[in-house]
């Protein structure tokens, strides 16, 4: 159950500061709440074939 709540969160935060960037640099409110929405679903896409390359490949560092 914590693990759930951190997570979620964490995308709440996510969500907020992307809002927030996107609104300080444009000004423009409509295009922060879009931004806010859009950009943590593209980042978590992103984030599952960068996982599914390093695991396909075994890369180790």
């Amino acid at each position: 159950m914590r693990l759930a709540i951190k997570t979620s969160t964490y995308g709440l935060l996510h969500v907020i500061v992307a809002m927030l960037v996107a609104y300080a640099l444009t000004g423009n409110i409509k295009i922060a709440i879009g931004f806010g929405l859009i950009e943590p679903v593209i980042q978590m896409i992103v984030f599952s074939v960068h996982e599914y390359v390093w695991e396909k490949n075994k890369i180790y560092i």
